[in-house]
């Protein structure tokens, strides 16, 4: 190990090896630090082992309205580094990228360990050095401008700036308090907000919801109420769980969601199976299914309009006494509790599942306390933050990702400038 290393990474994840790697190839002396036996351990199986690199959406306003009021400190660093830029960066390393539904970016291999790979040949090229199994424990910065930074195998290491870049409080395996990486920010002066979960799936206790579990419905139209009045709409998947619903939309409506549950203490969740039919239409459709059937039960009738456990639910929902009849018997009114049922299959959401089922908790940085033009820290200079230690929300989709490679690459750059000033001005 060098006696003072230009610049040290705390943790190995994709903001982390894309800082990391920029800032050695301008030829300083880097040394990436990380706790765990692996880089880009959470990387590698991220995106259901796909990777969703980034989201194509190649006009940076529009991106930028995926992350809520942060947006208005982003515009500075995704004008250094965009989605154009990460296309660039993987495709001159050798990992073609591929778009999907949505505008999802995926590695076109499908493998979400080619990305961590890339990103290791990436740091190794530039000759990078990395300490495996070690946890920074403390963080001093002494008189003349040189960080210590205490580790757990290692001793002191002293370097000339640091990136932090540690990631956020999610997943199954994470503390449900601030980490103890962020603990050492707090002790720097930095106000983080504790995490809570961003995107994660949704509860409810109602057991005909969970005995729908497995089952996924393609298009559907998700209605967030409070006291029957429409609070937010989205359209899209849903996936039934064993403790309530999930899948993307779901996912990417939970935070909206929560946040109108927790300030007013009650929402109720309904689902349009078919959004783009409206009541009457769906009605004559039932009804043509129905004469055509006429001596067939009336579970088996609608469940050629719906899963055959859907089918059942619903009825069972409207009136039990109409599993064994026949669809001949079924009366007008019933048949349009049905197709009501079939538009409005509601229920109350309690909560949510918790960090530990959260694909991204928000809590971090207070943004105020950070440069974003060079993610440099307002409050400790030479501390650079990037990636999930920051307070921002988003959803699903390529964005946090994209939030890594931008954040990375802008402390990186700031870094070289701020030490090529340094060595000229002695």
């Amino acid at each position: 190990m060098q006696e003072i290393y230009d610049c040290v990474v705390v943790g190995g994840g994709p903001s982390g090896m894309m800082a990391a790697g920029q800032v050695a190839k301008s030829g300083a002396s880097v040394l990436l630090v990380e706790k765990n036996s692996e880089l880009g351990k959470k990387l590698s199986i991220t995106g259901g082992g796909r990777c969703n690199i980034t989201n194509a959406e190649l006009d940076t306003k529009k991106l930028l309205e995926n992350y809520g009021e942060a947006k208005k400190f982003l515009y500075s660093p995704f004008s250094k580094f965009d989605v154009k830029s990460t296309f660039s960066f993987f495709e001159k390393q050798g990992l073609p990228l591929v778009v999907e539904a949505r505008k999802r970016a995926f590695p076109k291999s499908q493998k979400a360990t080619d990305v961590t790979k890339t990103l290791i040949n990436f740091i190794k090229k530039h000759g990078v050095e990395v300490l495996l199994n070690t946890q920074i424990k403390n963080i001093e910065k002494s008189s003349d401008d040189i960080f210590y930074l205490e580790s757990n195998k290692s001793g002191i290491i002293k370097s000339r700036t640091v990136v932090f870049a540690v990631g956020g409080p999610s997943g199954k395996t994470l503390s449900k308090e601030i980490p103890s990486s962020w603990r050492i920010l707090k002790k720097l002066g930095h106000t983080l907000s504790a995490p809570s979960p961003n995107l994660v799936p949704l509860a409810t206790k109602a057991k005909f919801v969970h005995r729908l579990s497995g089952l996924s419905m393609s298009f559907v139209a998700l209605r967030f109420k409070v006291d029957g009045k429409t609070q937010f709409k989205k359209l899209g998947k849903v996936l039934f769980t064993h403790f309530g619903v999930s899948g993307p939309t779901v996912i990417n409506s939970s935070k909206q969601a929560l946040d109108i549950l927790k300030r007013t203490g009650k929402l109720t969740l309904s689902i349009d199976f078919f959004p783009d039919t409206e009541f009457d239409k769906l009605d004559r459709r039932l009804l043509a299914l129905m004469e055509k059937h006429r001596t067939k039960k009336f579970r088996n009738t609608l469940s050629e309009l719906l899963p055959e456990e859907l089918a059942k639910t619903i009825i069972f929902i409207v009136n039990k006494d109409l599993m064994e009849k026949r669809s001949a018997d079924i009366s007008r009114e019933d048949r349009r509790a049905v197709v009501h049922k079939m538009k409005d299959f509601h229920f109350n959401i309690v909560g949510s599942m918790g960090l530990d089922w959260a694909i991204v908790a928000d809590g971090g940085v207070k943004l105020e306390e950070v440069d974003f033009k060079t993610m440099e820290s307002r409050l400790v200079p030479g501390l650079y933050l990037t990636g999930d230690v920051l307070n921002i929300n988003r959803p699903s989709g390529g964005f946090s990702l994209q939030l890594c490679w931008t954040t990375g690459y802008v402390a990186a750059k700031a870094i070289i400038s701020k030490l090529k000033t340094k060595l000229n001005s002695k």
